[in-house]
């Protein structure tokens, strides 16, 4: 059996695209499958309207708005770490060049690299696929 699917939803309001008063929102985040997945949806119940949207990349609105509600995690690896297989996943998973996982690594193995609880948790399975011991967690202030 596959890794348990891990969610962080919110609700809001915010205004009805179809009549413009107040409607309510509900923001989803999903790992599912080794894959970050989103949606957001709305209904209006004054006049019907209803969307739903999801597609590439997480809005940052909502990416700030799941943030703002459930607050930051924290990607840690164990010491001792195979540095260059962590950066071999950094740089497969988050696109970037030797330049910038240098930076990425230096805030992982600090425990200074955060983002929403699906982001972080994918990147600790991949580790954790690549030999890596690794965790997510809520951060704590």
């Amino acid at each position: 059996m596959g890794e348990p699917v891990l969610v962080e939803s919110i609700r809001y309001s915010a205004a009805c695209q179809g009549c413009g008063g107040e409607a309510a929102w509900c923001g989803v985040q999903a790992l599912v499958a080794g894959a970050l997945r989103w949606d957001v949806e709305s209904t209006c119940p004054p006049c019907g309207f209803a969307v739903a949207i999801c597609d590439g990349d997480l809005p940052d609105e909502l990416r700030d708005r799941l943030l703002s509600e459930h607050g930051r995690a924290t990607l840690r690896v164990s010491p001792p770490t195979r540095n260059a297989a962590v950066m071999r996943v950094l740089r497969a998973e988050l696109g970037i060049g030797l330049d910038g996982v240098k930076a990425v690594l230096e805030r992982v193995l600090t425990g200074r690299y955060s983002g929403t609880l699906p982001e972080m948790e994918l990147l600790a399975r991949k580790l954790r696929a690549a030999g890596v011991e690794a965790s997510a967690s809520r951060a704590v202030d």
